[in-house]
């Protein structure tokens, strides 16, 4: 499987370099498309049978790349299920870009990056060696930068692109530093050499850290999440699903595989950094999402709360492994990865729907839609699937993996150590709290953008997309009721991943078609298809009731305004305003949050005008000095271009002397 795995990825990097060629013929998007999931599919489904089925490692040495070593490929349990969570989400997306693209003024602009995209994440996958694995990661890196770049006309696009780019050259030098640690004084950066390295624990924890920061970079952990929120909402719809729903979980696939394969032995601090980090980032995150009026942006904010969950429960799953307690480390692994499938879908549902609203109406401000549940009845439904989905409400797959998370935060009792003990329960009261966050900011987001009236013209004018944007997001909606409904089929394969990592399995008939008790026969239990029927039955019976004592099918009147029969869409609810009581609460300090208004005096005509400015403080205080360090440095070097021959022969001199004397310092 591994062979014909790496020519499918040589047959997508094939068809990213016969994109241009195909340009011209109207029908490229469709083929270019059509072929990526197609290739997608097969990839996908090929991991998770060979998953299930419990195939034997794979690898595979080719005699070319770096001298005397070669590159080298490798396919295990855990690249087998990120293989099939990003292949398997990215056909969908790919029906739904089909008819996107040809809505977009310059659609073959991510042709060619697109096919070349997904085969550097599969590449990263198979990795074996630190070699093979930066270069996929890099080439990934591009390919995406240029995804981000294809509204290069769009000065947010612009921008949004570069700072992209620096921040994945930083993730790159990071992981490069990491791997150099893990490969020691021997140099061999092969994974094979590293799990036989002997026991190296100052060079382990340096490797640790940067691979933290290194991964984190890429994931959009926070505070290094800078780039995220930016790229998200400048790329093309079908662009920014592809972001979520797989770039991020190659990030993600990274710090898991240094952290649980390569370093070796973990320590209980390690886990308990990641805890601290993942809390603190889906909190944040979800804080951040609150606050926003730019739909795609509160989704990129979204998609930090959710990094955060997965990250949190990678390191609770590192520390009962530290503490030896492998049962309990395969639960928290297998809901770390549980939620990376279940986020692969719910997110791209919500990217593609918000590209389907954009489309329609031109706008991103949810302050200015409203009423789309009457004009797009189709989109209105789907997005309502990934909003509860993505708020952990059941009977949708967001739920069954943040439960899961919360049934291993229930368990750390059995911790050895104090400290974790003492913080994966304040840790996970703050999970609690993100999940009511993110409940609340889905509710807003959802119910003024689509119920209420129109806020604009343009809202009052939609239309419901019809073809491939409407299939796609159909597959993706769908996709997530039948995970949440039968669990099992995301949590086989969660398993059988924790498995091939830790060794252990979860207690017999932990995982069933009707129940799920993680923790066995004793601990609590969830019946995804039960608590639907229950739903569905509930919704049936209030409907024939009110039909018995309400015989009108349907009675439209105008909308009770306090007695006062305002036909203006301005007095309804707004999206600041159902914001402010915890704006006030969180972001005041948080965010520094100011608002400003302007309330003109009795007998001035003119409108009262509030202003509310917020501040990252990521960026403020991190990327907004470093740029300014960066730009003052290459100011003062930029003098070096004008140096006289002579000056240029000295500096050339006495380089290399220093060298000579570094070398010398090294062979005594």
């Amino acid at each position: 499987m591994l062979t014909l795995t790496l020519l499918g990825l040589l047959l997508l990097v094939a068809l990213g370099l016969a994109a241009p060629f195909l340009r011209p013929h109207r029908l490229a998007p469709r083929l270019v498309h059509g072929l990526t999931g197609a290739m997608a599919l097969a990839l996908g489904v090929a991991a998770a049978i060979r998953l299930l089925a419990g195939g034997d490692v794979s690898e595979l040495d080719l005699p070319f790349g770096l001298p005397w070593t070669g590159v080298h490929f490798r396919l295990d349990d855990l690249s087998c299920f990120f293989m099939a969570a990003i292949n398997i989400a990215s056909p969908m997306v790919m029906v739904f870009a089909d008819g996107y693209a040809r809505r977009q003024a310059e659609p073959a602009r991510a042709l060619a990056p697109l096919p070349v995209f997904l085969a550097a994440c599969n590449l990263v996958l198979l990795a074996n060696d630190a070699f093979v694995f930066l270069l996929a990661w890099e080439l990934m890196s591009v390919a995406t930068w240029l995804l981000v770049l294809a509204n290069h006309r769009d000065a947010e696009s612009r921008n949004a692109a570069f700072v992209y780019l620096a921040m994945a050259s930083l993730s790159l030098l990071l992981l490069l530093l990491a791997f150099g640690a893990v490969a020691g004084g021997d140099g061999d950066f092969r994974f094979s050499a590293m799990r036989e390295a002997t026991e190296r624990p100052a060079l382990a924890t340096v490797a640790v850290l940067l691979a933290m920061l290194g991964c984190g970079v890429k994931a959009g952990l926070v505070p290094l999440h800078i780039w995220l929120p930016l790229a998200h909402p400048a790329a093309p719809s079908h662009v920014s699903a592809l972001l979520s729903g797989v770039m991020v979980k190659i990030a993600l696939y990274g710090l898991a595989r240094i952290l649980f394969d390569l370093v070796g032995p973990p320590v209980w601090w390690w886990g308990v950094t990641l805890v601290v980090a993942g809390a603190l980032s889906a909190l944040l995150g979800i804080l951040y999402a609150l606050m926003q009026r730019d739909l795609k942006r509160l989704l990129a904010y979204s998609t930090i709360e959710n990094v955060g969950l997965v990250v949190f429960a990678l390191g609770l799953s590192l520390s009962f492994r530290a503490n030896e307690l492998f049962d309990l480390s395969a639960l928290a692994l297998a809901a770390a990865l549980a939620h990376v499938l279940n986020h692969a879908f719910f997110k791209s549902l919500l990217f593609c729907g918000a590209g389907v609203i954009h489309e329609a109406t031109h706008e991103r401000d949810i302050e200015k839609l409203g009423g789309l549940v009457r004009r797009m009845p189709y989109t209105s439904l789907f997005m309502l699937m990934g909003a509860l989905a993505a708020a952990g409400l059941p009977p949708l797959n967001g739920f069954v993996s943040e439960w899961l998370i919360l049934q291993a935060v229930f368990a750390s009792s059995s911790l050895q150590d104090n400290l974790p003990r003492l913080i994966v329960p304040l840790t996970g009261a703050a999970l609690a709290l993100t999940a009511a966050l993110a409940a609340a900011g889905f509710v807003r987001a959802f119910g003024i953008a689509f119920l209420g009236r129109p806020r604009s013209e343009a809202a009052a004018k939609a239309v419901e997309p019809t073809g491939s944007m409407l299939t796609g997001l159909a597959l993706l909606a769908g996709s997530c009721l039948v995970l949440g409904v039968f669990p099992v089929i995301g949590l086989k394969l969660a398993e059988s991943a924790a498995h091939g990592v830790v060794g252990v399995d979860l207690p017999a008939g932990a995982i069933g078609w009707l129940f799920v008790s993680p923790l066995g026969s004793g601990g609590a239990a969830y019946a995804g298809f039960f608590v639907f029927l229950a739903i569905l039955g509930m919704a049936l019976g209030v409907r024939a009731f009110l039909g018995r004592i309400w015989p009108e099918r349907r009675r439209r009147a105008a909308a009770w305004d306090c007695g006062f029969p305002d036909p203006n869409p301005a007095t309804q609810y707004t999206a600041s305003g159902y914001s402010q009581p915890l704006r006030r609460v969180f972001a005041t300090s948080v965010f520094q949050a100011r608002e400003t208004v302007d309330m003109p005096p009795p007998g001035d005509a003119r409108p009262a005008h509030l202003e509310v400015r917020l501040v990252d403080p990521a960026w403020n205080w991190g990327a907004e000095p470093v740029r300014r360090a960066i730009e003052a440095v290459t100011l003062r070097l930029n003098a070096l271009q004008f140096l006289s021959i002579r000056r240029y022969l000295s500096l050339m001199f006495a380089a290399l002397v220093t060298l000579l004397l570094i070398v010398a310092a090294g062979q005594q």
